[in-house]
């Protein structure tokens, strides 16, 4: 199997790109997405059964909703007992890539690059370090356990080839890594929103000021927080450092680009095709509309998708860009279809919560419960709460979310603290 290098770009061609008419980036999309059909069919068995094996045009959106589209559960090979993803176009041995989803929501999916993809992985998080500001002079720590999670990967590589000094922190306890930071003198790092807050609360704990520290950056991803002001403000607030958000999937790659005026994150329709499925309609969403996220990965043959539902909501803007004319997610991505409740006929995230527990700083950790009473849904939430004092916490939530909500103090330091993805949210429903 020989691929073709993906192409890549210079800082002014991605200026460019992102500040095309409409029009025009549509043909350049529309474009790339038949140069990917054109190679991964009938290869792909797959797509070819969705596509009956013929690599038809598609040169418009209308065309493109006719396909069905694709979903996490139907990428999952339950005959397969090593766990790789059904999309795969080539033989396991075209491959030099493996990583793995972080199974937060089913059984984890094994994901495989190409080499070729991987220079396509690279060069969509360029966009990303663009906006982020990163450059040579940066001194960038992930602060991750290297495991199987594609997005340390792809972002140490990307950082890397920007020239940046990447540093890993592998298995490292939360003390050494901020020991580390200190003492590199780092300026950006790259984590959770859950991280950050946990490695600013051992800062705190060990007397360590931030105006000591040369962070100004932290790329933030993997979960809601980055675009949620009371979240970012926090975090930034700890640190003394700009919070850029950014997200991604395994599945699919690195698409969000970070807003400059933090309103939220851009799409990057260079390299996905974005469409937005209304969550009341069950049709093509409207401007600011809540809904489901569907993308199409333009330069991945090797583990293509094509109209891939993500499971993320959000509500999507054309018109309130400046500086980048993709379409930007007001808010950045709100929060899951599968974490969405309905509590007495109100629409609640776990995010939404979360935006008003971060208002009080003395709640150092938290966990919300959902659980069902006669039939009707109801929520409990634990805090680790410094002054002690859940009455004050219950009448902000009620006063913000129009019902009462049932809120239990705990043991400081008693709730778990989270490097990768928070799990503050448990549905027993």
């Amino acid at each position: 199997m020989t691929e073709t290098s993906y192409h890549r770009t210079t800082e002014k061609e991605r200026r460019e790109l992102e500040n095309l008419s409409r029009p025009d980036l549509e043909a350049i999309q529309f474009q790339k997405l038949e140069t990917l059909l054109q190679k991964i069919l009938p290869d792909n068995p797959f797509y070819a059964s969705k596509f009956n094996g013929v690599a038809r045009p598609i040169r418009s959106m209308q065309e493109l909703e006719m396909i069905e589209p694709t979903t996490k559960a139907e990428l999952i090979d339950n005959s397969d007992s090593a766990g790789f993803a059904r999309n795969l176009t080539y033989p396991i041995d075209s491959y030099s890539r493996f990583h793995r989803t972080s199974g937060t929501s089913g059984r984890p999916l094994i994901v495989l690059d190409t080499p070729a993809d991987w220079v396509w992985w690279k060069e969509a998080w360029q966009f990303v370090l663009d906006h982020a500001g990163i450059t040579p002079q940066d001194r960038v720590v992930m602060a991750f356990s290297f495991g199987p999670f594609i997005g340390f990967w792809s972002a140490f590589d990307a950082v890397a080839e920007r020239e940046s000094l990447v540093v890993p922190t592998g298995a490292m306890g939360t003390q050494a890594r901020v020991e580390l930071i200190r003492n590199v003198q780092a300026t950006t790092i790259f984590c959770t929103p859950s991280y950050a807050l946990h490695m600013s609360e051992v800062m705190r704990q060990n007397e360590i000021d931030p105006n000591d520290l040369a962070v100004d950056k932290i790329v933030v991803a993997g979960e809601p927080g980055g675009s949620i002001p009371e979240i970012r403000e926090r975090i930034e607030d700890a640190w003394n450092a700009k919070v850029i958000d950014h997200a991604g999937a395994s599945e699919v790659g690195p698409w969000g680009i970070a807003d400059q005026r933090q309103r939220g994150i851009y799409i990057n329709e260079s390299e996905f095709i974005a469409e937005f499925q209304s969550v009341e309609t069950g049709l093509r969403a409207n401007e600011g509309e809540l809904s489901e996220l569907i993308l199409t990965c333009l330069g991945r043959s090797g583990s293509p998708v094509i109209r891939y539902k993500t499971g993320d909501l959000v509500r999507p803007r054309w018109q309130l860009n400046q500086e980048c004319q993709f379409v930007m997610l007001e808010g950045g991505v709100l929060g899951r279809t599968d974490d969405m409740m309905i509590i007495r006929g109100v629409n609640v995230f776990p995010s939404s919560i979360e935006a008003i527990l971060r208002r009080f700083p003395e709640i150092l950790e938290y966990r919300i419960t959902a659980y069902r009473e006669s039939s009707m849904d109801q929520l409990k939430i634990e805090v680790e709460d410094e002054l002690g004092q859940p009455e004050r916490i219950k009448s902000e939530l009620a006063m913000q979310l129009g019902f009462r909500v049932e809120v239990e103090t705990v043991p400081i330091h008693s709730l778990p603290r989270f490097e990768l993805k928070g799990k503050r949210f448990i549905d027993q429903r």
